[in-house]
Formats: structure tokens, C-alpha cells, sequence
């Protein structure tokens, strides 16, 4: 009998560890542009998301996630012609995440950098987030129903790791409690030992040969990132490749009923970017959903205790 009940609390525990994982889930192999909500602020038809999109296009390789080294995801532009900050945010119809749970997505940012630099526009930021009712665009000029997190591609801001809810629509100052550190521009300590200086990738350089140089360090531009938000009782936390970058106690903020997730990209100023190839943006894969650690143990106990009643 104690066998039997063993076995049988390996099979509830897998069931729920198989039920968790399919909370949400999109790897952008196909076109779900119908699963999804994509919200626009200014300068509307400068602001675009592209489902299926194959990113080597950009000489960027297949994500960590990818199932079989697809090349699929998620492309996000914001601001590629005009002189109006603007942005976008998406989030999948049909989706509430009420309880406590873990965001993951593999991130790569990038944008139009030359051996001298940055060049024009590059400034802009890509982010992830939650509680939003999935209905507007959230992103830095906007009224904010979520919290969410983002940071810029090149690290040409004074703020180039930021959060926003609706206590900080325009954003946490630098220095606020917030962050991972006292300060949030990528030149500090805590950033640059994270996230090392990293080339523009050759492949990249081999289809555009003006692309050349490094991202500066304590910037994640270049390479593949594992993005993390997770919530876990009243906070709401930020982790790039495990720093920790931000957290938002949410009794301090208003979400939506709906409470949805969001990833979006926003430029930083009215400049917009000039490059004909579109090298200025986000690419995201292998977005997924599933409840918090801690609420699969409890929800195993619980399946554990119901099997033990049922064995009295």
C-alpha cells in the first residue's frame, strides 16, 4: 500500500508540474498575431509587432528556448520614422494571472551600432510586465493599469533600467528603493559585473557590415537573455540572467481587474530611429507562463494528503 500510494504521488505531482507548464505559452513558430492584443500610443503606424517574425534576418541564432533551433519569435519596433514619442505594448487575449506565478522569456536586444558607437535612435527600451487589462498601450507617456519593467538598448540614458506603475507613470526615480541598486544607469558596479560588454555578433556584421563594435557593459544588448517576472505575494520582481533589477510591492500600486501580462518597447525620447534595416528592436521567444514555485508544492501536498484520506 505505501508503494501504491508513493506511486501515485509521483503521478499527481507530474500531472500538476504538466498542468503548470501549459498555463501560457507561445514560441511565435506560427503566426498567433489573432491570440494577441497589440496597442498602440503615437506615431501608430511607426510602432510595430511582428508575430513569426524569422529573426535570422539579423544574423541573430536560435534562442536557448527554442524547440530544434527555430528562428521564429516576436519583433518589436517602436518609432522607426516620424518625430513623435511613441511605443507599443502586446498581451495574449483571454489571459488573467491572478495567483502567484513565473514569467520567462528569452530577450535579445538590439540595435544600429558601428565602431564609433551607437547610432541614430538607438535609445529605446524593451520591457515586460503585469496587470494589465490588455486593452492600451503601456509603455513610458502612458496611464499606467500594470507594472512593468524595461531597460534601454544601448545604455544611452542617465535611467537605463526602469520600472513603472501607476505610483511612477514617467518612472522610479533613480535611487528609489525599487531597484536592485542606488543607482539604475548601466555604468554602475552592480550592472557592469552582470552583464559584461558584448560584440555585435558576426553573423549580424556579415549581413550588415557596418555593424560592428560591442554593447557597452551593464547593458544586455547582443545576446540572448532569460527575462524573469515573477509574483510572489504582494511583490512583483524583475531578474535578467538572475540579477535582480526591480521589485514593486503591489499594495503601493493599481493594476487592472483583468491583470494580464504585457512585453513592450517605447522610445525614450521624440528622435526616431533612421536605419532602413531595423536593426533598433526586440526580439522575444518562448514566452511562458506557470504558477509560482511554492503554489506547485502546496498544490502537491494537497493532491498527497487528498490520496492519503483516500487510502484510510
Amino acid at each position: 500500500m505505501k508503494g501504491l500510494f508513493s506511486v501515485s504521488l509521483v503521478v499527481a505531482i507530474t500531472g500538476i508540474s504538466a498542468l503548470a507548464s501549459a498555463v501560457f505559452f507561445d514560441d511565435f513558430d506560427v503566426d498567433t498575431s489573432g491570440a494577441w492584443a497589440v496597442n498602440k500610443a503615437n506615431n501608430a503606424a511607426n510602432n510595430i509587432a511582428t508575430f513569426a517574425y524569422d529573426y535570422s534576418a539579423l544574423g541573430i541564432s536560435s534562442a536557448p528556448g527554442a524547440s530544434g533551433g527555430t528562428t521564429k519569435g516576436l519583433r518589436l519596433q517602436a518609432n522607426i520614422a516620424g518625430a513623435t514619442f511613441g511605443g507599443l505594448s502586446v498581451s495574449p487575449l483571454g489571459q488573467s494571472f491572478t495567483g502567484d506565478f513565473v514569467m520567462t522569456a528569452d530577450v535579445w536586444l538590439n540595435y544600429l551600432n558601428t565602431a564609433a558607437g551607437s547610432g541614430s535612435g538607438t535609445t529605446q527600451l524593451g520591457g515586460m510586465g503585469w496587470g494589465t487589462a490588455g486593452t492600451s498601450a503601456q509603455w513610458a507617456a502612458s496611464a499606467q493599469d500594470s507594472v512593468h519593467f524595461s531597460t534601454t538598448l544601448d545604455g544611452g540614458s542617465a535611467s537605463d533600467y526602469r520600472a513603472y506603475s501607476s505610483a511612477a507613470p514617467t518612472s522610479y526615480a533613480t535611487g528609489n528603493a525599487v531597484y536592485g541598486t542606488t543607482s539604475n544607469n548601466n555604468s554602475n558596479a552592480y550592472y557592469t559585473s552582470a552583464f559584461a560588454a558584448t560584440p555585435v555578433p558576426l553573423s549580424q556584421s556579415a549581413l550588415f557590415p557596418t555593424q560592428a563594435g560591442s554593447s557597452p557593459a551593464g547593458t544586455t544588448g547582443f545576446r540572448w537573455r532569460q527575462w524573469r517576472i515573477e509574483k510572489a505575494g504582494n511583490s512583483l520582481t524583475w531578474k535578467i540572467d538572475g540579477t535582480l533589477l526591480g521589485t514593486v510591492d503591489l499594495t503601493t500600486v493599481t493594476t487592472s481587474a483583468t491583470k494580464n501580462i504585457l512585453i513592450n518597447m517605447f522610445d525614450s525620447n521624440a528622435g526616431s530611429a533612421t536605419d532602413p534595416n531595423g536593426l533598433n528592436t526586440m526580439i522575444v521567444d518562448n514566452v511562458q507562463v506557470v504558477p509560482e514555485p511554492a503554489s506547485m508544492t502546496a498544490l502537491a501536498l494537497g493532491a498527497a494528503a487528498m490520496l492519503r484520506r483516500r487510502r484510510k
